[in-house]
Parts: C-alpha cells; structure tokens; sequence
C-alpha cells in the first residue's frame, strides 16, 4: 500500500486504517499548498510594480476573514470526525481487544524495561522475566502494553505497528497491538527526554506461535 512513499512496513491490524487517514491528510495539505502557491504566484505578477503604477492601500475584509475562518473551522472539525472511529478503535479503553499477552513497559534514561508475568499470569511475583529493550510477542495474538515511565516523559513508538504512546511518570496507561508479520523491528522514544534521547533504542521480535513457545520455554524452564 502506497508504495511510492517511504513508509515503514506495516504489520499492524489497525496499521491500514491509520494510513489511509494519513493519506487523507497528507492529499488535503497538498491540494491547500498548491492553492496557495498559485494564488502567491498569481498575486507576484498581477501586483507587480510597474511604472506608471501607484499602489493603493487596500483595507482587510471583514467577509473573507469570516469565509476563511469557517471553512478551516469545517475542516478541521471533518478531520476530527473522520479519524475518530480509528482513534477511537486503538485508543479507547473501552474499545481494547481481549489479550493473550500482557507485558509491562517502563521507560526509562536511555532504555525500555520490559516485565513479563511468569506462568503465574501476575507481576511482582518471583517468576517475573525483566528484560531491557527486547520484546517478544507472537504472531496473530493481541498484546496489551502497560506502559510508564520511571523518570521524563517518553514515547513509545513502534513504526512498524503504527503505534505511538507517550509514557508518562507515576502512570500505567494500556495500549494493544496486533502483529501479523514475524521479524525483528525497531522501538523508538519518540519523544526529548535527555542528552542521549537519540539512543534510546529497543527491538521488537515477532515470533511465530511454535517458535514464540519455544522461547517461553527457553525463559521458563519446566521445574
């Protein structure tokens, strides 16, 4: 989809849905520009100086002030109307999917702690795996993020996924995704937090479900 523009891979369930509103966006501020542009061009050589020519002092309008005005206004509303449904879908807590994995998510200067549960299902018991910067998830299975913040605000991003959430300190707050592609892919902090922000970097791994048990397995072994 779009393949003329550089966009990351999508493998997201929801990843679609952001595009196209993306697109929707992204044709609506062109089409603006160029208008714009003509009309800045038109105005250069309709207004140029010209010998023989006295310029004029021309007072604002107050009806074109109005007309500007209301149409950005009804734009701007549209965009919020159209993009709900999808916001609404990824962001809403009363929307989120039933999960089969959960993982705690704290971010941290300059990493990402990553928490997982155990056999038990529950944290802050002893079988707790803590791991820094990796995640792994399977294929095809929805994954709830609970995702805060130890110091500053940062932001959870994965490009891959079309998903960005800031974390915030003292905070859980629950994002999902689903993934339909196996594959290493990048996490970012997307957002300034400090003199090494830019290093701020963790690795998503989408197993496929044999090999994501096979990784359980790996991590807790049978007793």
């Amino acid at each position: 989809m779009y393949k003329w523009l550089p966009f990351p891979e999508n493998i997201s369930t929801f990843g679609v849905g952001v595009d196209k509103l993306f697109m929707s966006i992204y044709w609506l501020t062109l089409i603006v520009f160029i208008l714009v542009t003509i009309t800045l061009v038109a105005f250069l050589i309709m207004y140029r100086h010209r010998p023989g020519h006295k310029a004029a002092y021309i007072e604002g309008s107050t009806k074109l002030e109005i007309i500007w005005t209301t149409a950005t206004t009804v734009i701007v509303f549209g965009l919020a109307l159209l993009s709900y449904p999808q916001w609404n879908k990824i962001k809403s807590p009363t929307q989120l999917p039933t999960p089969e994995v959960i993982v705690q998510v704290s971010a941290k200067q300059f990493n990402w702690d990553m928490t997982y549960p155990g056999p038990d299902g529950e944290f802050g018991t002893e079988d707790d795996l803590e791991l820094e910067n990796q995640l792994h998830v399977p294929e095809d299975k929805v994954v709830h993020i609970q995702l805060t913040s130890v110091d500053v605000i940062h932001s959870f991003f994965l490009p891959n996924l079309r998903l960005k959430q800031d974390a915030l300190p003292n905070r859980f707050i629950t994002v999902w995704f689903e993934a339909m592609e196996t594959g290493n892919y990048e996490i970012a902090c997307a957002e300034l937090c400090g003199f090494e922000h830019f290093g701020m970097r963790g690795f998503l791994t989408v197993h496929s479900e044999a090999d994501y048990e096979a990784w359980k397995a790996e991590m807790w072994p049978p007793q």
